[in-house]
């Protein structure tokens, strides 16, 4: 049975989206079959991978409210075994929708109980918020991954999502566990980072990954493009941390599968300038 990711943090810009995008990609490129949910409104999720939010004809929000089937709404991307929940703007009204609902709360835990049968890991992109749709994905899912950007008020916004995960640990999901908190958009130009690191690191010491993602042009250049880094320029900064930060999160996870060269490199389509770009 697959394991379900929540990449999760209430303050927007601290790099949610591209630490789903990044790791999936190195998941499925590391040989496991993955799935990404894109739970933000924002389809963001959905646009980095290259699919069109605007043309999704059935998407996340048909799939929670019964109306299409999950082989339908999923698609492949990129990879063999890299697919996408896609999600646009009608997600906005999923929780108007679901005011009256009776458990509310776990309608995408019931989503993807089929969808846990074929993949070995799920990451759901959550929105900057803790409304219905995160506590949803936090329901969901068997452990969260706190990307956390490298400056002062980090630490009073991760307090408040620790408050929230205990609530629903309490009262929705007892087994849902922390699998570590991600430092991002580190610039070690400025003293502020290394202050910030170090401070991280003494109040939650078992839970950080060794791996700091840089800030990284590469990494931000990808999305426009409808790509993973790993397949816009797998030899930058940016891929580098990220394949880094895979292979410790499948080492955390006690699997035996390690990231090289060889993993990635055999699954990377060759360089097609005259292809059309997906998202047209």
């Amino acid at each position: 049975m697959g394991k379900i990711v929540t990449v999760c943090n209430q303050k927007g810009g601290v790099g949610k989206t591209t630490t789903t995008i990044n790791l999936a990609a190195f998941l499925a490129s590391a040989g496991k079959q993955t799935l990404i949910i894109d739970m933000d409104p924002q389809g963001n999720a959905t646009s980095g991978m290259g699919v069109n939010k605007d043309a999704v004809k059935e998407s996340l929000y048909d799939l929670m409210l019964g109306r299409a089937k999950l082989n339908k709404v999923i698609k492949n991307i990129h990879l063999p075994n890299l697919f996408i929940l896609p999600s646009n703007i009608d997600l906005t009204g999923l929780e108007v929708e679901l005011v009256g609902a009776i458990a509310r709360e776990y309608k995408l835990k019931k989503v993807l109980e089929e969808a846990r049968e074929k993949y070995d890991y799920i990451v759901i992109d959550t929105p900057p918020s803790l409304g219905l749709l995160t506590i949803n994905a936090l329901t969901a899912c068997d452990m969260v991954l706190v990307p956390l950007q490298c400056e002062y008020y980090a630490l009073e916004g991760l307090s408040k999502l620790l408050n929230t995960l205990d609530l629903v640990r309490n009262n929705l999901n007892p087994s849902i566990e922390i699998a570590g908190i991600v430092l991002t958009m580190a610039d070690f130009r400025t003293k502020l980072t290394s202050e910030v690191i170090a401070e991280i690191r003494n109040h939650f010491p078992e839970k950080v990954f060794s791996c700091v993602v840089p800030r990284n042009v590469k990494l931000s250049e990808a999305p426009g493009f409808g790509k993973p880094v790993l397949l816009y320029d797998k030899d930058s900064a940016g891929a580098l941390k990220y394949k880094e930060l895979t292979d410790e999160f499948l080492r955390r996870d006690n699997n035996v599968t390690h990231l090289n060269k060889d993993n990635y490199d055999n699954l990377i389509p060759e360089k097609n300038d005259n292809a059309p770009d997906p998202r047209d």
